[in-house]
């Protein structure tokens, strides 16, 4: 019994440790288009941070906060800027403040300013997501995420509508919902953001659709099955969810989906 607790621990250190690696954000970076859609307006305040600059933007449409790759910039210039993806409530751990709103831009567009920009692509927000995280203060995972801290996999800018049956629920949802939710059958819709096969006598699958925090890793959720199913697919998932599981050696869950079978 001893010997067999023991080959289990091994295998699942060898399966955080060995086969969850850091994954790219994203694929390789896309030069901003002529033909991408750009805004207009007049910088009222600007900052640098993380490698990105913030600005708030007053247009006709009113005031808005924008964070481009970091770009030389002077209050009251005029800028037109890539539209991008907007997250609500983003806590800049660089700037030790909370955005209601900011939209993650690729870059400026035309010549209004001078700009050096390190990096301009479609996946700005991706990208300052990871370079906060990187400044905030570590902590055990039970602490500050969902998921295990050091299996998590990075955020994807994706939008995934949730399963239309009874049961179903986006990821957001189900870390919210994990204690009600607990030991019931739940169906999730995703996208497969990474496939770990035959680990502990079962396949463990990382899901995302769009939503959750990233800064606190309720983004990413485990599913483990008997299933195979292809990296980068959406699929249909339906499993128990358990609320609150520890695996040992401190990888710990606030939620992970066990047993699922692929609903076609």
């Amino acid at each position: 019994m001893y010997r067999k607790f023991v080959l289990s621990v091994l295998s699942l250190s060898f399966f955080f440790f060995g086969l969850i690696q850091p994954q790219n954000l994203s694929a390789m970076p896309k030069t901003v288009s002529a033909n991408s859609p750009t805004l207009t307006g007049t910088v009222i305040e600007t900052m640098n941070a993380a490698s990105y600059t913030y600005m708030l933007i007053e247009s006709e449409t009113g005031q808005k906060w924008v964070a481009i790759p970091e770009t030389s910039v002077k209050k009251g210039s005029t800028v037109s800027y890539v539209d991008g993806m907007v997250m609500k409530n983003f806590k800049s751990n660089s700037l030790n403040r909370t955005f209601d709103s900011i939209v993650f831009s690729p870059g400026l567009a035309g010549a209004t300013v001078k700009t050096t920009q390190k990096a301009v692509s479609n996946n700005s927000f991706a990208a300052a997501v990871k370079a906060e995280k990187k400044m905030a203060p570590s902590s055990p995972p039970m602490e500050t995420s969902g998921g295990s801290a050091v299996a998590i996999v990075p955020f994807e800018e994706i939008s995934i509508e949730k399963s239309s049956a009874d049961n179903g629920h986006s990821v957001e949802e189900i870390f919210k919902q994990a204690k009600a939710l607990n030991g019931k059958k739940i169906q999730i819709h995703a996208k497969v953001v990474k496939f770990s096969p035959n680990i502990m006598g079962r396949n463990w699958v990382h899901l995302q659709d769009g939503s959750g925090n990233p800064m606190q890793n309720t983004h990413d959720l485990v599913v483990t099955t008997a299933e195979t199913v292809e990296l980068h697919s959406t699929v249909t998932l339906e499993g128990t969810l358990t609320a609150k599981k520890d695996f040992g050696a401190g990888y710990k869950y606030d939620a992970i989906i066990e047993n699922a079978s692929l609903v076609k």
